[in-house]
Order: structure tokens, then C-alpha cells, then sequence
């Protein structure tokens, strides 16, 4: 049911998100900065509401409640963007939106986690994110058919109103009613050092890698700069979705078997190398633009389902909700400073120069989560 929603969920987002850089720069008339800035504030916000639903849910307050309010919350400010006269309209927009994904995703994670057997959390985040991408495969292909169809860009963001209805129906007709083996409401609090060695390394060393992260909004306007034409960035983002959606579905299953470490940071070393070309190539045309942008999906998508496992599994069990959200929250508070970071560093260097800066982040970040891990006397699996 999880995949089902996350399907139609991302149809409706990704209807808009490959278009919003485009809209805030060439239709409102912002600059590379307040792109940062509207991406930024929007995962920062999503993170920091992560950790106090993830912490609810531990408490036995009702998971179906806190998903379907963070879902409907979503996909009723998102179509609104079409109605936006400026980019500070699409910020509070953008906050709303990312508010209902903060309520929404620990306790989400943590149900999954808790229905799934042991040793297979990997495989079960695997095929929800595999269907998450899949869904944001088809909502480019939407977006790009509307565009086609001579249908005006504001228009093509209040089509989003329809797989987001049918979000909502699947989570109120389709969904249990409570989250399997909720713990009793008084849950321990959530202890740093209680929590696996391994977790805490990933939490560390994945809000570096925030810092490090390179908004997609950007992705697109570096593939504008580089001919792309505004048709065909829907057709790019869908093709990446796709990648995506395989990608994630064998890395979290690789995980199952190989451990959840070596896929994590192979993933991240994955994304210092495609950084390096990024910032490294000045030419080559449409076939390198195409192969850059979908190489650095693939390398984002490597990581997400076995991050999300090792959490699921290391984690206390009355402690999964908060722990998700900790995970979460360690990444969105640094994803504000990292996207200004970088649209700043684009404004007044380039965008090779962002991107250069981007791959030493990464790097520092996938030597700090081995360094943590092994001076704690865990080491990898």
C-alpha cells in the first residue's frame, strides 16, 4: 500500500518539481540563490518536523493519522503554486508542502520497518522507493504531455490535483488502521548513545553529506545552460526517475546481502565521481548532458534504501520512529546552509566551481562515516 501511495504521491510532485527552478528563474524572475534558498528552507523544514512525528509515533499516537494528514497537507498546497505571483509565494508554498512530508515520512519509514521481517528491510525499503521513482518517472512524462499539448506552465502544476486525490483515497480506503507492533505510549527517551554505533556514524556523516548535496533544482538549470530545452526537462527528469527506480529497488536487496556500509559508502564515493565530472566537463553536447544527469541519479538513488534499512534494523525497537526522524533531521537541517551554499558558490564562481566544492564535501563525508564507525569499535559488516 506504501508503494501504491508513494507512486501516485511522486506522479503528482514530480509534475511540478523539475519545472519549479525554471518557473522561480524565468517566469518570477529569481535568481540561482533564491532557488537554493526555496529547496533549501523546504527539506530543512520537512527534517525538523521528522524527528517530533517519528517521536509520536513511538508514543502510540495514531500512524494512520499522522500519514494521511502529512500526505493530504501536500497535495493541498502543492497545485497552489500555480497561483503564485511571486517567489515568496512559492516559498510558503514550498514550506507547506514540506511540512506534510516532515509529518509524514518517520512514522511512515518506521511502519515499514516494523512489517517487514528480519534480514529483508533492505528489499522492503527497496521496493517502496522503487515505486516512489517509478511514480516520479510518470509525473514528468505528465507534465511534459501537457507542455506538448500547448497547455501553459501554470496549468500544467493545478493538473497535480489529480494523482493527489487519488493519494489521499488509497491512504483512507487502502491503509490499516494502526501501524503493526506500535510499542505501549510511554516509549523511553531517545538516547544518543543508546543507539547503534553505526547508526550514529550515518547520522553524522549524512548531515555532512547534506551539506555537500547538490539541489536537482540545479541539475536543471545546469542542463538549461547546457541547451536542454524547457519540453524536454520533464523527458529528463522521468528518464532519471526511471534509473532511479532500479537502482534503488537492487541496492537495497544488495544490502540484504552484502551489508548496509559497503553499499552506503561505495553510493557516496558513486557521488564524488560524478561531481568531479560534472565540475571537470565543459562540452560534449546533449549525449553528455543526458549521461551526467542520469548518472547522478543513479548515484543518489544507490544509497537511500540501505540508509534507511541500516536505521530500521539497528535501532531500538521502541525507539524506530524517533530514530528515523534523528536520521532525517541530521540531514534537512544541513540541506538549507548546503543548497545557499551552493547557488551561492554558482552566482559567484560558476557553476564547475559548485560543483568541485560539492565533491570535496562528499568526499570528507564518506571518509567521516568509516572514520566514526571504526573508531567506535563497530567497523563494517
Amino acid at each position: 500500500m506504501f508503494g501504491a501511495v508513494s507512486f501516485a504521491n511522486d506522479a503528482a510532485s514530480e509534475m511540478l518539481t523539475p519545472l519549479l527552478p525554471v518557473f522561480l528563474t524565468a517566469t518570477l524572475g529569481a535568481g540561482p540563490a533564491i532557488v537554493g534558498l526555496v529547496e533549501g528552507v523546504a527539506e530543512a523544514t520537512a527534517s525538523l518536523l521528522k524527528l517530533a512525528s517519528g517521536r509520536l509515533a513511538d508514543r502510540g499516537w495514531n500512524a494512520k493519522g499522522l500519514v494521511v494528514g502529512g500526505y493530504g497537507l501536500s497535495n493541498a498546497a502543492r497545485p497552489l503554486i500555480a497561483l503564485a505571483p511571486g517567489w515568496g509565494a512559492v516559498l510558503a508554498l514550498r514550506f507547506a508542502d514540506r511540512v506534510g512530508k516532515g509529518v509524514r515520512t518517520a512514522p511512515r519509514d518506521a511502519w515499514i520497518a516494523r512489517a517487514s521481517g528480519g534480514g529483508r528491510q533492505g528489499l522492503a525499503f527497496g521496493f517502496q522507493r522503487a515505486m516512489d521513482h517509478a511514480g516520479a518517472m510518470l509525473g514528468p512524462l505528465a507534465a511534459f504531455a501537457l507542455l506538448a499539448a500547448g497547455v501553459p506552465l501554470r496549468e500544467v502544476f493545478l493538473w497535480s490535483v489529480v494523482p493527489g486525490a487519488l493519494v489521499i483515497a488509497l491512504l483512507v480506503f487502502g491503509l490499516p488502521r494502526a501501524a503493526p507492533a506500535l510499542p505501549a505510549a510511554g516509549a523511553p527517551p531517545l538516547r544518543w548513545r543508546a543507539l547503534d554505533a553505526r547508526v550514529r556514524a550515518l547520522v553524522v556523516a549524512s548531515a555532512g553529506l547534506a551539506l555537500a548535496a547538490v539541489p536537482e533544482a540545479f541539475l536543471v538549470l545546469w542542463a538549461r545552460d547546457r541547451g536542454i530545452d524547457l519540453a524536454f526537462v520533464p523527458l529528463l527528469w522521468a528518464a532519471a526517475s526511471g534509473a532511479k527506480a532500479l537502482v534503488a529497488a537492487g541496492g537495497g536487496a544488495l544490502s540484504d546481502r552484502a551489508g548496509r556500509l559497503p553499499v552506503v559508502v561505495g553510493g557516496w564515493a558513486l557521488r564524488v565521481a560524478v561531481l568531479a565530472a560534472l565540475a571537470a566537463v565543459a562540452g560534449g553536447g546533449p549525449v553528455v548532458t543526458w549521461a551526467l544527469f542520469l548518472a547522478w541519479a543513479i548515484a543518489l538513488a544507490s544509497t537511500e534504501s540501505a540508509e534507511r534499512a541500516l536505521v530500521g534494523e539497528l535501532a531500538p525497537p521502541a525507539q524506530r520512529g524517533a530514530a528515523f526522524g534523528l536520521y532525517h533531521l541530521a540531514t534537512g537541517l544541513a540541506a538549507l546552509p548546503g543548497a545557499l551554499l551552493f547557488g551561492v558558490l554558482w552566482e559567484a564562481f560558476g557553476a564547475a566551481a559548485a560543483f568541485a566544492a560539492a565533491a570535496l564535501l562528499t568526499s570528507a563525508a564518506a571518509v567521516a562515516l568509516l572514520a566514526i564507525a571504526r573508531r567506535a569499535g563497530r567497523g563494517e559488516r
